[in-house]
């Protein structure tokens, strides 16, 4: 069954042949510019045969015939005469299998060149059609009758597009939801083609049977993020992000305020013993912004509760004295 709208096939179910599965190969590898990587990795590739469909059937069949021989290995009855032909067998069929892989990597960028320029470099094109490929590989049922090229081909795309989706983002989008917002880009295009305007979300809803709303949601998740470091201005200093408020942050007023009592409420705590200062510093949170137990106190200083309880009634008294806190006035009232 083929579901349309996410362009995606049953993995069984052969794509109809139509001209976007009748790829000729021959040619290909000419029209391409690329840097010395590729062209090597072209060059390479271009040396090895095109398979004619008698080939193609033969290979199948020995892959399907090692696929068969590598379970039966599994036999820990089997003489050793049976199990070194069978081991025969399986170096046959992954033979078979490499051979039927690299006549096909042609077929590869046939595909891929279609994708170059979508935000994703054409030798990571290759590599995902590739895999791909050896998916179809895996697939491939020889006893349909269908071409090997006709098959892979759909599997071909499919691993691109979804590394398209994948990687040519900042933030990564459901691969269904990728598919779909590129079939509404293209029959966007084909709308605006044909009418001379820019289509409404309702004139795309219509073509691709999604409704208004989900066009419109999948347009807006389309957009592409803007890097909070993209400088702003000519001299590069501001960043885009400074001008972004921080819900989650307190207001710049209050850090300062903060700041002031902090500093106050250590000046008036030179009054009071190292250890004074240390065990009040931890129960109200002026070192480290967390108010610690008594029991965590005593822990720290290796004394008991009631202990470290006394200890801070004594120094909360002693900056009770009128010269101590008046330095805290203007922050008390």
């Amino acid at each position: 069954m083929i579901v349309s709208e996410l362009g995606l096939t049953d993995e069984n179910e052969l794509p109809p042949e139509d001209e976007t599965t009748q790829i000729d190969t021959r040619n290909d590898l000419d029209d391409i510019s690329t840097d010395d990587s590729v062209s090597l990795y072209l060059k390479q590739m271009g040396q090895v045969p095109l398979l004619t469909g008698a080939e193609e059937v033969k290979l199948a069949r020995q892959i399907e015939t090692g696929e068969r021989a590598s379970a039966k290995l599994r036999d820990k009855t089997l003489s050793e005469d049976e199990r070194e032909k069978l081991e025969d067998e399986v170096a046959i069929g992954e033979n078979a299998r490499s051979h039927l892989i690299e006549a096909n990597t042609r077929l590869v960028v046939s595909v891929a060149k279609k994708y170059i320029g979508q935000g994703v470099p054409f030798l990571d094109l290759i590599q995902e059609g590739n895999i791909g490929l050896m998916k179809a590989v895996e697939k491939f049922d020889y006893h349909r009758g269908y071409k090997f090229s006709t098959y892979a081909t759909w599997w071909i795309r499919q691993g691109i597009t979804r590394a398209l989706a994948q990687q040519s983002r900042l933030i990564r989008l459901p691969v269904h939801a990728g598919d779909q917002i590129r079939r509404i880009y293209r029959i966007s295009e084909q709308l605006e083609q044909e009418c001379g305007h820019r289509p409404t979300s309702e004139d795309i809803a219509q073509q691709t049977g999604l409704s208004s709303t989900k066009v419109e949601r999948l347009l807006r998740i389309s957009r592409y993020p803007v890097s909070l470091e993209r400088p702003v201005g000519d001299d590069g200093d501001t960043e885009f992000g400074d001008f972004i408020e921080d819900e989650d942050s307190p207001p710049p007023t209050d850090i300062a305020y903060q700041k002031l009592l902090r500093e106050a409420l250590e000046s008036v705590m030179t009054a009071l013993s190292p250890r004074e200062a240390r065990i009040l510093g931890m129960r109200f949170g002026l070192r480290d912004g967390r108010a610690h137990t008594l029991e965590e106190v005593g822990e720290k200083f290796g004394l008991t509760r009631e202990r470290i309880r006394q200890i801070e009634h004594q120094a909360l008294d002693r900056l009770r004295s009128p010269h101590r806190s008046c330095q805290l006035k203007d922050y008390l009232r």
